[in-house]
């Protein structure tokens, strides 16, 4: 697994760098050999932030954590993406390793951390602004992937529907919604 850590507004000490290599590198059991892991650490109010994000072949799974003490976040991004794992884990045995889901944790990688509960802010305030390719999927596809990035809306090309521009969303009942282009 390749790695790109990026520091935000903070400097890092290298043992950081070291220590989130050494967990997010026991990730790679689940994926390809082409697998690459972007880490990203920023410090807000006083809160650790961690954006893991790991890319292998046309899968992304994103997940951010927050908390008061940054190896603690470090811990909690890396559960949160093998949560997601044991989560879709029919969906993705195809698109992962072959033998990612058959081997056990060793009991002292088990991490007994909780995370804080956290605040939120309601500003409706652009913060970022992202540029993507939107890919032709399935909405099945579609699906697991808002589910695996962890959003609540995916938009994509519907390769059932010619290409067309269509959003798949998290309802609030549980369940998904789609949208479709009219024309």
């Amino acid at each position: 697994m390749k790695f790109v850590f990026t520091d935000k507004k903070v400097d890092l000490p290298r043992k950081v760098h070291s220590y989130a290599e050494k967990k997010v590198s026991k990730l790679d059991r689940y994926f390809k050999a082409d697998a690459e892991a972007s880490v990203v650490f920023s410090v807000e109010k006083d809160r650790n932030n961690v954006e893991l994000t790991v890319r292998s072949g046309g899968t992304i799974i994103r997940v951010a954590e927050s908390t008061s003490d940054m190896f603690a976040t470090i811990d909690a991004a890396v559960a949160s993406v093998e949560r997601q794992l044991r989560k879709n884990k029919a969906r993705l045995e195809k698109r992962l390793r072959q033998d990612a889901f058959t081997r056990s944790v060793d009991e002292e990688d088990v991490s007994t951390f909780a995370p804080d509960a956290e605040t939120e802010d309601d500003d409706f305030k652009i913060v970022r602004t992202k540029k993507f390719p939107i890919k032709p999927m399935t909405v099945e596809e579609a699906v697991l992937q808002m589910n695996l990035v962890d959003h609540t809306f995916f938009a994509f090309k519907d390769v059932d529907h010619d290409g067309s521009f269509s959003v798949v969303y998290k309802r609030n009942d549980g369940g998904y919604g789609l949208i479709e282009d009219a024309e």
